[in-house]
């Protein structure tokens, strides 16, 4: 993991820490890289909740309670899914804020033919509807849309958390 996304995991641990909330994460196709940063961050334990990693459809719904009719009907790559996600997180743990990641890091696009390089990121805070977006970062290797996934996701649970601060 880069110096800058290590960095984002330990500004977003201590914005959690002033906010007084605890972090979870969701990943698909970083496969539990987010988590990972995190739990490497200084005083992870403090403040990192866990993640959840589910690669599959079936773990989507079984481990976060993603809607099977919306992974059928939209398939894993979409907002909606990431969104899910996210609740699903906040909802089957104690934290506060969570982010999610749902795509296509390659080597081939996947069984909904998303491309590569095709990733819906989530964040939420407890008792708010979550934010969404989509990154199409094209086929530029693995390692590179996964980390580029962490870091986007990372900087939109740093500004949800700000935003929080600001408004208490």
């Amino acid at each position: 993991m880069s110096r800058e996304v290590a960095v984002l995991a330990n500004v977003l641990l201590e914005r959690a820490k002033l906010a007084g909330i605890r972090v979870a994460t969701a990943e698909s196709c970083t496969a539990g890289l987010m988590a990972l940063t995190l739990s490497d961050a200084e005083g992870a334990s403090d403040f990192f909740e866990g993640g959840f990693v589910t690669y599959s459809k079936a773990q989507k719904t079984a481990a976060l309670g993603v809607s099977r009719h919306v992974l059928r009907d939209k398939g894993a790559v979409c907002c909606e899914v990431a969104s899910a996600m996210a609740e699903g997180a906040l909802l089957h743990s104690g934290a506060g804020v969570a982010g999610a990641i749902t795509g296509v890091a390659g080597p081939s696009p996947d069984e909904d033919d998303n491309p590569i390089g095709r990733v819906c990121i989530a964040v939420a805070l407890r008792g708010t509807r979550p934010r969404s977006f989509e990154r199409n970062y094209g086929d530029v290797g693995r390692d590179v849309i996964r980390e580029q996934a962490v870091a986007d996701t990372l900087n939109a649970m740093i500004e949800l958390v700000e935003l929080k601060s600001v408004a208490a």
